[in-house]
């Protein structure tokens, strides 16, 4: 097994247990390669969702850039929600899982295709 596949299996048991969903395995292995070289560092694998500077970076480089999405109050309120989601508490916010909670959240998975 690969580091990616090590690394996406990983994710996927985070989804499963700490967010309660069966994740869509070929979606979330596109997002987790859309991520990039990031998955493999250690900072930067991760989102931290107490950092409003980190948040304003996954709005704008992901959710805007990415998604294609229109700025707008929408966009924090889904990055809320996938917080939520995952778990405030949860300390390792895997960038990999929050990015493929914000694509289903917005429905924009025909981005992956």
């Amino acid at each position: 097994m690969s580091k990616r596949e090590e690394l996406i299996a990983k994710y996927a048991a985070d989804l499963e247990k700490k967010c309660g969903m069966t994740p869509d395995m070929k979606l979330l292995t596109a997002v987790t390669i859309g991520c990039g070289p990031s998955i493999y560092n250690a900072d930067a694998c991760t989102v931290s969702a107490g950092d409003p500077k980190e948040l304003e970076r996954v709005k704008k480089n992901f959710l805007i850039k990415k998604l294609g999405l229109a700025d707008s109050p929408k966009l924090d309120e889904g990055i809320a929600a996938v917080i939520e989601i995952y778990g405030k508490s949860n300390r390792n916010k895997y960038r990999a899982v929050v990015y493929y909670l914000l694509v289903k959240h917005f429905r924009k998975a025909s981005s992956y295709k």
